[in-house]
């Protein structure tokens, strides 16, 4: 049984570019393992952008709905980065001066 499917694709010029260019360098055999490699990373930052959201988001959305009160408005929450924006630029100012 065939492990491997032949497909046609286009490109735009600038990504068909840069796969003729990855293999002219040298980083790669063939055109085939340039776009395999580039399926890895996407399938790998797929496997990241899911493990993160059942991690993260999805006990943080629970746990939001179990007890509102640790809500934070809009307001808030820019009031919060000002703040931090103002210590790290006033830190930012200290060490070159």
């Amino acid at each position: 049984m065939r492990t491997t499917q032949q497909f046609s694709i286009t490109l735009p010029n600038e990504m068909a570019n840069v796969v003729k260019s990855k293999v002219a360098g040298g980083d790669y055999a063939t055109e085939s393992e340039v776009i395999r490699d580039g399926l890895r990373a996407l399938m790998a930052r797929d496997r990241a952008m899911d493990g993160w959201l059942r991690q993260t988001v999805a006990p943080a959305y629970d746990a939001l709905k179990a007890d509102p009160s640790r809500s934070v408005t809009l307001e808030q929450v820019r009031a919060r980065l000002a703040e931090q924006n103002k210590r790290a630029t006033e830190s930012l100012c200290s060490v070159t001066a």
